[in-house]
């Protein structure tokens, strides 16, 4: 959702995999982008995708919310798709063309990348949090993963505190590092600078705004109160189901606030849309059926005939749909246990172009660096949760109006255009010979040590 219209404006070649397994088809062109599939196997979709993907590196990146598996026939697989894609972003890219690499399930792409093509300029983008060293530190394969990532010119993470969880791994794993720089060995220029920085994703706000200002959309907006009983207030959840995204942690607080009576049924209602995600992955099915099971017991002690008190979708939702409900809610909770970014805040914020509405943000999103006009709240403190719901739904329109005018000075300021460009501008900047080897502390960087299971077996 983020890189499309980026990919559409460059008319880039995307090299991705198509969300099925077997046999991938001929690249093909589609609005104005260049599409070459890569294959994934029955047994790659587990072992890559499901394992270390999804039952790895998601958790432990996520503070270790549940807890991550380590397995080497994960980590091979990891490594051989890895070298799949490398190989075709090879093939496709131009003489002296620039690859951008994104996120957590490709980070040896970039050093694979750069051994068989060194004239290409290579950035890699970290959509989800970088962790603090005690926790990426319990990684088997942490040093073989810093040294996928070090064959990048420039690296972006989310958030400040990622790209220094970062370069604080390089320097525990022994590379010197030096204002937001790493210096590492090359075999064809003796050393190069890779840089790391804070680049936060945004959403293409214009769009989403026209969206919303559809006469239909906001008809449509009107239909969905109406259906829900022309309640007094409409409070909202939008989310993968995912246990990073806090959705119980919402659901208790909204269900003590209905037993208290300091919020009414069917006076209150509230939506939570869980769009479908890993479903075959266990932690996955667990959280699915706690969320459903909490849903009907909020509903058993609280609803009445007609009238729920929770409205719960199980289902992906049409842009149009989404927009529609950001309109006609007066609130929006996003209560990550963490989260790199969470886009559905920002998605929120540049559709109420009416100033409307209130965006209850955890303060383990990365959003909340720049949305810092939202009600921030710390989702552990259920207490402080509760409060922050009856306070945005209480504050007056004035109050609620300054809050989404700053914020929405923001999203459109820095939208996902200018993150792209900012990016890639930077990329283009990068001089790998810009500070001389000697002025770095600790010398020349040492090789990190590679043992038989690593990039080089994969390849």
């Amino acid at each position: 959702a983020a890189l499309e219209p980026i990919m559409r404006r460059h008319e880039g070649a995307w090299v991705g995999w198509t969300g099925a397994a077997g046999e991938a088809p001929e690249p093909f062109d589609a609005q104005s982008m260049h599409l070459v599939p890569v294959a994934l196997s029955e047994e790659e979709v587990e072992l890559y995708y499901e394992g270390m993907a999804n039952g790895t590196l998601w958790p432990l990146y996520h503070d270790v919310i549940v807890q991550p598996s380590f397995h080497r026939q994960w980590w091979d697989s990891y490594v051989r798709v890895n070298w799949r894609f490398a190989q075709t972003a090879a093939r496709e890219a131009a003489p002296d063309a620039t690859v951008w690499v994104q996120d957590y399930q490709l980070q040896l792409v970039p050093r694979m990348l750069r051994d068989v093509r060194p004239d290409l300029r290579i950035g890699f983008f970290n959509h989800i949090p970088f962790p603090p060293y005690e926790i990426y530190s319990q990684l088997p394969w942490r040093r073989q993963v810093l040294d996928g990532l070090m064959g990048a010119d420039l690296l972006g993470f989310q958030r400040p505190a990622d790209a220094n969880n970062f370069l604080r791994a390089c320097r525990r794993c022994g590379l010197p590092t030096r204002r937001g720089e790493v210096l590492v060995p090359d075999e064809r220029a003796g050393s190069r600078a890779v840089r790391a920085a804070a680049f936060p994703i945004s959403v293409d706000t214009s769009t989403l705004e026209r969206i919303a200002r559809r006469p239909e959309v906001a008809q449509r907006a009107r239909e969905i109160r109406h259906e829900l009983g022309d309640p007094d207030v409409v409070l909202l959840g939008v989310d993968r189901l995912d246990y990073t995204k806090g959705i119980l942690h919402r659901l208790k607080a909204v269900g003590e606030l209905y037993d208290e009576g300091r919020l009414s049924c069917p006076g209150t209602v509230f939506v939570q849309v869980a769009t479908p995600s890993r479903e075959r992955v266990s932690s996955y099915q667990l959280l699915r059926g706690e969320v459903e099971v909490t849903v009907g017991r909020i509903n058993g002690l609280v609803g009445q005939l007609g009238s729920p008190a929770v409205h719960y979708l199980h289902q992906s939702l049409p842009r149009e749909e989404l927009a529609a409900l950001y309109l006609a809610a007066d609130a929006l909770l996003v209560t990550a246990l963490r989260d790199g970014m969470n886009l559905v805040a920002k998605e929120y914020v540049a559709s109420r172009y009416d100033e409307g509405g209130a965006l209850i943000l955890s303060e383990f999103a990365g959003a909340s660096n720049e949305l810092t006009q939202a009600y921030l709240v710390n989702p552990h403190d259920i207490e402080g949760l509760k409060d922050a719901i009856v306070r945005a739904v209480g504050d007056g329109a004035r109050e609620k109006a300054r809050r989404m005018r700053g914020m929405r000075r923001r999203v459109f300021h820095h939208d996902v255009g200018r993150w792209a460009s900012d990016f890639l501008r930077a990329l283009g900047r990068t001089d790998p010979a810009a500070t001389p080897e000697s002025e770095w502390p600790g010398g020349p960087a040492e090789p990190i040590a590679v043992p038989d299971s690593s990039v080089a077996a994969g390849r």
